[in-house]
Order: C-alpha cells, then structure tokens, then sequence
C-alpha cells in the first residue's frame, strides 16, 4: 500500500437519539438516522468525493460498546477546536483535554468524552 487512509468511522453508542441530539449540537449538522433491523445508524453529513472520512454513529446491543479509554481515538478535523469545545459541556459531554497546541506545524488537539461515554478527539491549525 502506498497510502493508508481512513475508509470509514462508526462510534458505538448506548442511546442513539441522545448520542444524535449530542453530536447534532457539538458540530452544527443533522445526522441521517437509519434503522438496519438490529443495528441503529447515524451518520455524518460529508462529501463522498471530497478529502476526510464518513462515518457514523452505530448501535448494536452485542457488537458496540462506548469506551472513554480503550481502543482508537477519532480525531475531528475543525477550523478552530474551541468552537467545539465550547459546546461539548451544554451538550452532555465532558471536556477532558482543553485546546493544547501540538507544535506549530502541526496545529491544535481537544479531546472530550460525549454523552455516551467515548472518547473523542478535535485538531485544527488554528
């Protein structure tokens, strides 16, 4: 492989219309719920053709389980995290890292915990 990108993303939840009425708040967008029998989905407005990954909000009672420090850490990009950040409390959600800068070169991270317990991450370079 001459390039490893991201395909795709799904956050387990444990309450899907909460976890849509959080994320809907935080980034200032409408989720597309779906039902798929036993799996509940939500997914992210993006662009099909454009750079960055889609993905979705995901749950299944068996195979998704919420996790604040197991497992791989998504990283949302943004123009400024603290547009974010500042909404993650009022929304549910708990502000675990506050906007820290990375170096120069590499721009600004956050990270919070959402509603349904998941640890989640922001960058931007400004």
């Amino acid at each position: 492989m001459k390039k490893v990108t991201v395909g795709w993303f799904e956050i387990p939840v444990l309450e899907m219309d909460r976890a849509i009425k959080f994320y809907e708040t935080v980034f200032d967008c409408t989720l597309q719920k779906m039902d798929m029998g036993d799996f509940l989905m939500a997914m992210f407005p993006g662009d099909a053709g454009g750079s960055g990954s889609g993905g979705s909000l995901v749950y299944h009672q068996d195979f998704y389980a919420p996790s604040d420090l197991a497992g791989p850490l998504i990283y949302f990009s943004s123009e400024d995290v603290s547009i974010e950040l500042a909404k993650v409390e009022g929304a549910g959600g708990t502000v675990q890292i506050s906007k820290k800068m990375i170096s120069p070169e590499y721009g600004y991270m956050a990270i919070f915990i959402d509603s349904e317990g998941n640890r989640i991450a922001l960058h931007s370079m400004g």
